[in-house]
Formats: structure tokens, C-alpha cells, sequence
């Protein structure tokens, strides 16, 4: 039944009830609006709520109206089929109304008409709604303030949402929009801009004014003026393929860029004067021109040719470079702003399209190729470039960089000594765009990179400069230290370059090992950096300097500051992790540094700081050799950080891969840990675990490694096994880790694990088999082959449904063009191949077996002879596509097929023996690697006394495979005797 205009009252009564503490009136209510979100005139009766006039000031209802009103549109103003949707008369209504209702007093409403209008305009513009833009810049002829204020609102969010449809006939729509409005925005935006300077000039001149009172109409205007630019930025970047596509030039690039700079500079003088007098306006201004910068960030990233004009990207980057180089004193406090300058200096120097194109083509004297146009625009650009950067500016900027942008402030080191792990994190971590350093520190690296031979040798004489006005016995933090501590960051993150002009071996024997000599509490700052640099320039540290490399860290990492102690820790990680790592130089060290991670960790209380210590931890056990001595202490410490961790899943991921690397560590003697492992293991593939979602890949392969590790199977990794059933049941995502898991039961558990979960295993295979893709077939086939191979007479019997799909597969087409069908076919095949060569009876019966013919009629692959026959010619075409092994097999299983008494099978002898006879030729050139060392290693036992690994056992497994005890030669030759008898008799 539908709702009505009469409905509007008991409508408004749910709202309030479900905005109700006491859970009596809001139940109820919440289900009955849930009840009537579907009914038609639902969203008619919010509206009226939302717009009328004597709620005004009900300002939480109607706010809850506009929730309600946006959830449903969402839900229902497509047609669905599961529900009658929003009929096309209320559709009508709603659209008119919600274009009526402009002057919207409330902001956080005002906000969400507009995000509902926008989300209405997506789904209907242009089809039912291609006046939408026509309306609403007719209401702006005659609107006041406000009122032009939300239409400005609702154009943006809605030009926003249409500017993310991809599809191209959206982006034409988008195109045209573009064309016919941008003029029209432009001219608004102008004019606004010279409003609000002119009110500006008035407030500077009078201070006494109250500009909260008395110029909210100018508030207002500039606020509709953030609006209409970043309407205009989404005009310009969205209306238009960029130019680096379509080398096509953006007019309204080069139109619109040189005004928004002059805007920001006509703006940048009322931030120091605003601050006190006029805090409102003041915070509008830092929002201005950020917000100037980042759209001209955006022109040059979208647009970068139409912005790589002379005129325009001159004077945006001599701009920025002298606000960078030599700002005003109140541009320094205005730290966004310099971002964002800076910001737009890297984009432009790390431009690939301003960079010289090294690609070509040959052409005739007439034609001119993309690429020539590409080399033209980024030779005129260049040499722009090449303008605004001489030598002495490029040096100049770098220098400035280190010495004002790098170097420690007040507020930096107070932030330390109250918080030593967060300011860890904020240096180590943060986005590189939130804050000024680390974004000085990212343009810095950019302008080394694009000029390493110049700014080499000036680095490292700034590096020696500050090195020697502040001697390493200086213990008090004088800007002669923190301006050092700045030399050694830049030194730092330019390592790979700056190495051509640096000994490191020099650098540390003569300044930075004695800079560790003291511990002074205030030489923090230095030791940090210290070991960032240690870290940082790992691939440089020769043999000769290791040593005394580790143990700096070592002492760094035994510190008492907790922020020097997590960067040494960090660089740690580099050298263990490095390919040229030496466990030599670091095994007595072991000990020492085993107990500072458990140290540290205790210590730390920040989440982050807490995974890092254990990532070093697990980097330790998977790098070095000397991991059981310590395995008492490791399995105390995981014990503890797995108790302490609980609800903390990510803290829990990375101690789930340091068990993996210290069971595959600690090899057969993993049992020693099992006490904490099973527990730990057993939790993690629970599926029905609160963290599951989130530990379970991890468990898998931590579970993988212990099967792969253990030294025999034990009865409570025998009982996990039905888990594995479980988590496929649910889904595949981990498919591959649990086939290796499967495998390691079969080699490690042998009958008894048979015996036990015979059926587990079937209902795993029937569940793959058939429902996955080619990928996720090559991937278990291998597990069902291991299994007829162990177990030949016991397992076709329980796994006789996956094998009639196999059948299925091997006698289906399709695969003629797809390698990967083929090598599923080809697998497929070469399995019940050895099916028939090591249990002939059970294939015979399952070719046999009516279901088997009934799942091939179903399949809809028809079957004019008998299977095993059909299954001749597979084996015939696809011996080819196995491996030397398989080969075999086809060719054993095909000389069997000799004995059927069938006349079919002389139809079919030159096959037969041709393949059988190429088998037997080829056999000795075709033996894999892996076979040849496989049967050179079999005879090799394990000592006396030691226990065998997995790929011992796989090995003696291939060995022991019937197929490589047989005589392909004499196995033909008999069979052929039998058929020639049989003829004979039969004559």
C-alpha cells in the first residue's frame, strides 16, 4: 500500500522514535521505517519533511529523513527484480521537488540534498533528467547568496559523481557538460574572486569590524567560491582526454592557471594579517591556497603539455621555487602551502613526459609521427626547464633543502622526548605529502637523482662542512648539531649515488663509530640518524667493514632511547635480509642480539613498534643457521607474545611467519616446539575462529611447514586433516598451499592417514575437481596421482566420482586452442593411465559402470564405442604433452589394451605400437633432471640415526613407482604375443 502526503505526520513521530535512547520507542520504530523503505511514496514523505518550513528547526529529524531518503535511493531507484522500485511519476516528483528546496539554511543537510541529487543525476543524466544543469543555472541568475551558495554545492557533487562513470559514452556526456558550463564557471569564479579580495581590502583596512557578524555574506561568497574552483578543477580535468594521450593542448589549462597563481599570491599576504583579527577568514585563506596549489598540482599531472607552456609553467615554478627557496617569514609557518609547492616542484622534475623521448619510427618526409610531436613538446619544456634551473639555483635549492627543511625543530624534539615510538613512526612512516620534512626529503631525492654529478660532490662538502663545526665530542643540542644531523639524513637517502663520491668505509672509521663512543642522552639525535645511515647504505659496506658495522647496531640496539633503538633495529633487517649478508661476522652476536629483540618487544607499546621487533625476529630465524641453541628461549617468547596478542590479528599474522621460519629452521627437531605450535596451529585453521579471516592464510602455510618438517606424523596433526576439509568447503582461495598440505599427509602419514580420512580425501577431490578453473586443476591432479600411485588398490574405490570426471575431462573437446585445457586433458589422461597399469579391474569397471556413461551423456559427449577405446585415442594424441614419466605410462597402459578382446583394438595397432615404440626410443634422451637425480639419489639412504626429510621421501616414493620397475619393451612384447595367440585361436 502506498504512503501518502497524510502519512507524512506518523512519519516523522518513527523518526524521532528511532533517534530515541530509550531502545522501547527506537526498535519499533527502526523496523517499521524498514518495513515501509519499499512502499511507493516513501522517499515522497521524507521529502516533505526534509522541505517543510514549520520543521525548520527540527533540524535531527530531518537530517535522519535525508539518511533515510539517500539509502533508499540508493536501494531502489534503479529497477530491481526483486522489488517495484521507485515508480517514474514519483521519480518526476522527487526530481522537481528536491530542485525547488535551494535555500537549505542547515549546512550538514545542505550537504546531503546535494550528495542525494548527485546520486540521482548519476543513474538519470542525461535520459531523465536532461535538464538538471539548465535548471540550476537558471536559479543562479536570480539567487542570493546562500541560495546560489547550495546550487554551487549540489553542482559540484554532482559533476563529481558523473566525472568517475568510465564508460565512453559517460565521458562524452561528461565532455560536452564540460563545454557548455566551463565558460560559464569561469566567468563566476572571476568575479568572485575579485568580491572577495575587494572585502578583504575593507577588513584589513578596519580592524574594530566584527567579521563574524557583519560579513557573513562575504563568508558565504567565499565559500561558493572554493566551490566554483574545485567545479572548475573537475571541468578541466574530467571534460578533457589528457593531452598526454591525444597530444591535443587543453585551452582552459593555459587560460585558467596563470590567474589561479595570481590569485594565490593576491591571497598569501592576508595569512599572517588575518590570523588574529579575522580567525574565520584567516583559516579560509590557508584553505584557498592550498587548495590553488593542489589544482594546479592536478593540471600538471593531468594536462602536463598544455602546462608545460612557457608562459604557463614558468612562472608556477619560479613561484614555487622562491616560495621554497626564499619565503616570506609567514609562507614558513604555512607548512601546507610549502607542501604543496614543493609537491608541484617533484612532479615537474620527475615528469616522464618532460623528459627526452629515447623512441622513434621511420617515416616519409611528409609525415609526422606521435612520437616526433612527444620529442618536440618535451625538447620546448626542457629547455624551459633548463631556464629556470641553472646550475647555481639547482645547488642553491638543495642546499636549502638540507640546511632549513631537514633539520630538527623544537617542537620535533619535544615530540621525541614525550613519545620516542611515535615520533619513530611519523619520520618512518608517514605519507610523504602530510608533512613538510618528509616531503622536502622526497624533492630533495628527485633533484640528486636528475642532477647526482652536481650535487655529489656539493653534498658531500656540506657533509664535511657540518661534520666539522661540530666535532663529536659536542654533547649539547646546538643548531651546529641538529644542522649535522640534517647533512647525515641527506647523505643517507641518496646512498646509491652519493656512494661515487663517499668512502663508507672512511666515513664510518672516521666519524661515525665515534659518534657512538657517547652516550650522552642529548647525542640521541645523532645515533638515530647513525643508524639509518647503517641501514641505508648496506650494498656499500664491504667485507672489511661488516664487523664492526654489526656491532654499532648491536650497541644501537641495546640503547635506552626507544626510537634509536626501533631504527637500528630496522637496519638490521637490510643487513640479515642482504644477499651478501655474513653470518660469520655476526654469529657471536646472536646471543645478545636474541635477548635485545626479547627486550625490546617488552618494552615497546605502540602496535607498530611491536611487528617491527618481531619482523627482525622472524628475518633472524629465516637467515641464520644457529636457530636451535636459542629455540627454549624463542618458544618461551612466542608463547608469551601469542597470549599478549590475542585480538591483535596482525600482530598475530607476522608471529604466525616467525613460527614458520623457526619450524622450518629447527627441520626434524620442530617437535620441540609443538607444545606452543599445535595450539597455535589449531586455532589459526578453525574457520569458525572470530580471526579467521584474517589468520588463516597464514595458519595454512604454517601448518604446510610443519607437515613439511615433522619427522613422523603425530596424532594430533593426523586429527587437523578434516580441518582442511572444512576450509574447502567454504571456498578455494587456498587451494595450491592445500594440496601441498595433502601431499605432505600422504608422504608423511601413509596408510594410517588413509585408514582414517579415506573419506575426507574423496570429498576434497569430488569438491575440486569439476569447479575450478584449468590452473586449479594442473594443480590437484598431481595429489590424486601421488595417491593411485601409494595406494593403488585402496583409494580408486573411494575416489571413483573424481575419476569419472576425469574421464569426463579426457573425452570432452575444446582444447584444441587452449594450451591450458590441454595439459589439463593431458594430465587427466596419463592418471588413468596408471589407473589401468596398477589396477586394471578398476578402471575397466569404471569404464564400465552406467553412472559413468550417464555423467558423459550429461556432459553431453556422445560415446560410439567403448570407453576404454575412446580413452586409446586420448593417450594416443596427447603423449606428446606429458612428461617423460607419463610417457611411459600412456605407453604401458596402451600395450595392456592389446590384451582386450576386442576388435576395435587392430583398427587401432599401428597406434598403438608406433607410440609404444617412440616411448621406447626416446625413453633414455627424455629422463628429467629431476628424475635422473632421482634415481641416482635413491639408493643413497639417510645415515643411521638421522630421520629423513620430505624430499627424501618423495623421492624413494618415485622410486618405488611400479611404472619404473616395469619394462615398457617387454611388456609390449608379451602383450602382442597374447594378441597373436588370441587371433590364432580365434582363426
Amino acid at each position: 500500500m502506498a504512503l501518502s502526503a497524510s502519512d507524512v505526520g506518523a512519519m516523522y513521530s518513527l523518526l524521532a522514535n528511532s533517534m530515541s535512547v530509550d531502545h522501547r520507542l527506537r526498535g519499533p520504530a527502526e523496523e517499521a521505517l524498514a518495513q515501509s523503505e519499499s512502499r511507493p511514496g516513501f522517499c515522497s514523505c521524507l521529502l516533505e519533511l526534509v522541505t517543510a518550513k514549520h520543521l525548520a528547526s527540527q533540524a535531527d529529524v530531518r537530517m535522519m529523513a535525508t539518511v533515510y531518503f539517500k539509502n533508499s535511493v540508493n536501494r531502489y531507484w534503479r529497477h530491481r527484480r526483486d522489488s517495484s522500485g521507485i515508480s517514474n511519476e514519483e521519480k518526476m516528483h522527487l526530481r522537481q521537488k528536491l530542485l525547488m528546496h535551494l535555500r537549505e539554511e542547515n549546512d550538514q543537510i545542505a550537504l546531503m540534498l546535494a550528495v542525494l541529487i548527485s546520486k540521482i543525476a548519476r543513474i538519470d543524466y542525461p535520459k531523465e533528467w536532461p535538464d538538471i544543469f539548465l535548471v540550476l543555472s537558471q536559479q543562479l541568475q536570480s539567487a542570493d547568496v546562500l541560495t546560489s551558495h547550495r546550487i554551487f554545492l549540489i553542482l559540484f557533487r554532482t559533476l563529481k559523481e558523473l566525472s568517475t562513470k568510465r564508460l565512453t559514452s559517460d565521458q562524452r556526456n561528461f565532455a560536452e557538460i564540460s563545454s557548455h558550463f566551463f565558460d560559464y564557471s569561469w566567468r563566476l569564479w572571476q568575479s568572485d574572486v575579485q568580491n572577495i579580495l575587494l572585502g578583504f581590502s575593507s577588513l584589513s583596512q578596519n580592524y574594530n569590524l566584527n567579521a563574524e557578524d557583519q560579513h557573513h555574506e562575504l563568508y558565504i561568497t567565499c565559500e561558493r567560491w572554493l566551490l566554483c574552483s574545485k567545479i572548475v578543477r573537475q571541468l578541466i580535468i574530467s571534460g578533457f582526454q589528457s593531452d598526454s594521450k591525444c597530444f591535443q593542448e587543453v585551452r582552459p589549462v593555459k587560460e585558467v592557471s596563470p590567474v589561479l597563481l595570481s590569485a594565490i599570491q593576491s591571497f598569501l599576504p592576508y595569512y599572517s594579517s588575518f590570523q588574529k583579527q579575522h580567525p574565520k577568514f584567516w583559516d579560509f585563506v590557508k584553505r584557498a591556497c592550498t587548495k590553488l596549489m593542489k589544482i594546479l598540482v592536478a593540471f600538471q599531472g593531468r594536462h602536463p603539455y598544455s602546462f608545460g607552456d612557457k608562459f604557463v609553467l614558468s612562472s608556477v615554478m619560479d613561484f614555487c621555487l622562491n616560495r621554497i627557496t626564499e619565503p616570506e617569514p609567514y609562507v614558513l609557518l604555512f607548512e601546507q602551502f610549502l607542501i604543496q609547492c614543493m609537491v608541484m616542484i617533484k612532479n615537474i622534475l620527475e615528469c616522464k613526459e618532460y623528459k627526452p623521448s629515447l623512441t622513434g619510427r621511420v617515416m616519409d618526409e611528409n609525415g609526422v609521427t606521435l612520437e616526433l610531436m612527444k620529442k618536440n613538446i618535451s625538447s620546448a619544456v626542457g629547455g624551459v626547464l633548463t631556464s629556470l634551473l641553472p646550475n647555481e639555483r639547482i645547488v642553491h635549492l638543495c642546499k636549502v633543502l638540507i640546511t632549513r627543511y631537514f633539520v630538527l625543530q623544537a617542537s620535533d624534539l619535544e615530540e621525541w622526548y614525550r613519545n620516542p615510538e611515535s615520533f619513530h613512526h611519523e619520520q618512518d612512516m608517514v605519507q610523504w605529502t602530510e608533512k613538510l620534512r618528509p616531503c622536502a626529503e622526497a624533492l630533495y631525492i628527485v633533484l640528486f637523482e636528475n642532477n647526482s654529478q652536481l650535487l655529489g660532490p656539493v653534498v658531500v662538502s656540506l657533509l664535511q662542512e657540518t661534520m666539522n663545526n661540530c666535532p663529536t665530542s659536542v654533547t649539547e643540542i646546538t643548531p651546529a648539531l641538529l644542522l649535522k644531523d640534517a647533512a647525515y639524513g641527506a647523505a643517507a637517502y641518496v646512498y646509491y649515488e652519493l656512494s661515487n663520491y663517499l668512502s663508507f668505509k672512511d666515513w664510518f672509521n672516521g666519524a661515525l663509530s665515534l659518534e657512538l663512543s657517547t652516550e650522552h642522552p642529548n647525542l640521541r639525535v645523532i645515533h638515530r640518524k647513525v643508524a639509518l645511515i647503517l641501514g641505508q647504505w648496506v650494498s656499500e659496506i664491504k667485507d672489511d667493514t661488516k664487523r664492526p658495522v654489526y656491532c654499532a647496531l648491536m650497541r644501537l640496539l641495546q640503547g635506552k632511547d626507544l626510537s634509536v633503538r626501533l631504527a637500528a633495529c630496522r637496519s638490521l633487517c637490510l643487513h640479515i635480509e642482504d644477499a651478501n649478508f655474513s653470518e660469520k661476522e655476526f654469529v657471536d652476536l646472536l646471543p645478545i642480539c636474541w635477548d635485545s629483540c626479547f627486550k625490546l618487544f617488552e618494552e615497546v607499546r605502540e602496535f607498530d613498534s611491536k611487528v617491527q621487533v618481531l619482523n627482525l625476529i622472524s628475518i633472524l630465524i629465516g637467515h641464520v643457521s644457529e636457530v636451535i641453541p636459542f629455540a627454549n628461549k624463542l618458544v618461551q617468547f612466542f608463547q608469551k607474545v601469542w597470549e599478549e596478542s590475542s585480538g591483535e590479528s596482525l600482530l598475530q599474522i607476522q608471529l604466525l611467519v616467525a613460527l614458520r621460519n623457526f619450524v622450518v629452521a629447527l627441520g626434524y627437531q620442530s617437535p620441540i616446539c609443538y607444545n606452543i605450535l599445535l595450539p597455535i596451529l589449531e586455532n589459526g585453521i578453525d574457520i569458525n575462529s572470530p580471526d579467521e579471516l584474517n589468520l588463516l592464510e597464514d595458519s595454512m602455510l604454517l601448518w604446510e611447514a610443519t607437515l613439511s618438517q615433522a619427522p613422523s606424523m603425530v596424532p594430533q596433526l593426523l586429527q587437523y586433516f578434516s580441518r582442511l576439509v572444512e576450509i574447502m568447503e567454504r571456498n578455494f582461495d587456498h587451494l595450491q598451499v592445500a594440496v601441498n598440505i595433502i601431499e605432505d599427509y600422504i608422504i608423511l602419514g601413509g596408510n594410517d592417514f588413509l585408514s582414517m580420512h579415506a573419506t575426507n580425501i574423496a570429498k576434497i577431490l569430488d569438491l575440486v575437481v569439476g569447479n575450478v578453473n584449468e590452473k586449479g586443476l594442473l594443480s590437484v591432479l598431481p595429489v590424486v596421482d601421488i595417491l593411485i600411485q601409494c595406494f593403488p588398490m585402496e583409494v580408486p574405490p573411494f575416489i571413483s566420482s573424481t575419476l569419472q570426471k576425469l574421464i569426463v575431462i579426457c573425452l570432452s573437446g575444446g582444447d584444441d586452442r587452449d594450451p591450458s585445457k590441454t595439459s589439463v586433458k593431458a594430465s587427466s589422461a596419463a592418471i588413468l593411465a596408471r589407473l589401468l597399469v596398477m589396477n586394471t579391474n578398476s578402471l575397466a569397471q569404471l569404464a564400465s559402470d552406467p553412472s559413468t556413461s550417464l555423467l558423459l551423456q550429461t556432459a553431453s559427449i556422445p560415446i560410439q564405442e567403448n570407453i576404454l577405446l575412446c580413452l586409446v585415442d586420448i593417450w594416443v594424441d596427447k603423449v606428446d604433452n606429458v612428461s617423460s614419466i607419463q610417457k611411459k605410462t600412456i605407453g604401458l597402459a596402451l600395450s595392456i589394451i592389446l590384451t582386450l578382446r576386442l576388435p576395435q583394438v587392430l583398427d587401432k595397432l599401428d597406434q598403438i605400437l608406433s607410440v609404444c615404440t617412440s616411448v621406447i626410443l626416446g625413453r633414455n634422451d627424455d629422463l628429467t633432471e629431476e628424475e635422473s637425480s632421482g634415481d641416482m639419489s635413491s639408493s643413497t639412504a639417510p645415515d643411521e640415526g638421522t630421520i629423513p626429510s620430505k624430499e627424501f621421501r618423495k623421492r624413494q616414493i618415485k622410486f618405488s613407482d611400479r611404472i619404473n620397475q616395469l619394462s615398457l619393451e617387454d611388456s609390449v612384447r608379451e602383450n602382442l604375443q597374447t594378441l597373436c595367440i588370441h587371433l590364432h585361436s580365434h582363426n
